[in-house]
Parts: C-alpha cells; structure tokens; sequence
C-alpha cells in the first residue's frame, strides 16, 4: 500500500511538473504579430505612425490583421460590407476580406514569394474610392 501510494505521488508530481512546463511555454509564445490597419470613412486605408500605408511581412510570416471599417458614402447593400481589403493576385491564397463596419480580425500568411502587392478596396465606398489602395511589402 506504501508503494503504491508513494508510485502515485510520484508520478502526480511528475504531471504537474510537466503540466507547469507547458503552462510557462505557453506564457513565453506571444503568438502571431497584429498588425493594425483603419479602412475609414474618407476612402482610405490606414496604417498608425504612416503617411502613406504599407504592411511589411516576411515571407511566409503568419499574422493577425485587424482591421477597423468605418463607412464612407456608400456601401455593398447586399451583404453590408463597406469596403474590401483585397489583394487580387493573392485572393486564392486568402487576402481578400469584406469588412463591415467595426473591427475584425483576420489571419494571413504572407507569400513565399517576396515582392510589391497591391491592396485596394473593391467595394465601391463613395467618392475617393478608386483612390483606396496601399501595399504590402514582403521580405525575404
């Protein structure tokens, strides 16, 4: 009886080591880069501390974006969306976010492949639209 009770002590003991590790692991990993950006009522994207905005990943980076939408003049009557965050040579591959009005989170994964890609809105928001659009910069 001794021994099975000690064996059960020691192997309890075992699990809450074990189950601590895992707990300080998991306190260490922040997790993936949030990246902010404003989809605003002037027809423009947004990006804090940016005059003009661009988002830089490296390749194959995984984040979060999210993304604040505030209504311009108009909007998709269909489904509510007010504005697109879209990348039209990578929509297969998930950049392409109807926003509506509030914020959203999305996670992305930047391309292998490093280079320029243009982020415009396809929702037609109001006057400025054709105007909103912005890059995304990826680093090998």
């Amino acid at each position: 009886m001794l021994t099975t009770r000690r064996t059960i002590n020691v192997v309890f003991a075992a699990l809450c080591a074990l189950g601590a590790g895992r707990i300080a692991a998991v306190a260490g990993d922040v997790g993936p880069r949030i990246i902010d950006v404003t989809a605003d009522q002037d027809n423009r994207f947004k990006v804090p501390k940016q005059k003009d905005p661009v988002i830089t990943m490296k390749a194959n980076e995984v984040a979060v974006l999210r993304i604040t939408s505030r209504k311009g003049g108009e909007w998709d009557t269909k489904d509510g969306a007010i504005h697109t965050f879209t990348i039209n040579a990578l929509k297969d591959k998930g950049w392409n976010f109807r926003l509506k009005e509030g914020t959203q989170k999305y996670p992305v994964v930047a391309p292998a492949e490093p280079g320029e890609y243009l982020v415009e809105c396809t929702v037609k928001c109001g006057k400025g639209h054709d105007d909103m659009k912005m890059k995304l910069v990826v680093t090998p």
